[in-house]
């Protein structure tokens, strides 16, 4: 919730609309969700960047749970291990612009996403 909460207030700042920063925490949440139920524990990272790509924001989830055996599958809409909807991953990477996941068994897993105010 803290995550949720950080990364809607850091993206309003940023200049980000209602909506994105709506779609913003929304990912975090998922994220942060995904690392509660698989891993138990681990970090949710928020940064603002300012580059010539644009304004915007980075997310970065990092745990060292189990790892995802099957990243294509686990990224397929529906593909649910907790008998969920399967839409955490796919979601996250349809709300933001930039999308990046490592898993290795047994170490865990890195999800990096980006949003951007202007491209």
């Amino acid at each position: 919730m803290a995550a949720r909460q950080s990364g809607r207030a850091q993206a309003t700042k940023l200049g980000f609309s209602l909506s994105e920063s709506t779609l913003i925490a929304t990912a975090i949440s998922e994220l942060a969700r995904n690392i509660v139920v698989y891993a138990g524990q681990g970090e949710m990272l928020l940064r603002s960047v300012d580059s010539t790509e644009g304004r915007g924001i980075i997310v970065i989830a990092r745990d060292e749970g189990p790892g995802i055996a099957d990243v294509q599958l686990a990224l397929q809409d529906g593909f649910s291990t907790s008998r969920g909807l399967g839409l955490g991953l796919p979601g996250v990477r349809r709300m933001m612009d930039e999308f990046e996941i490592e898993s290795q068994n047994g170490k865990g897993t890195v999800v990096k996403v980006k949003k951007w105010i202007t491209r």
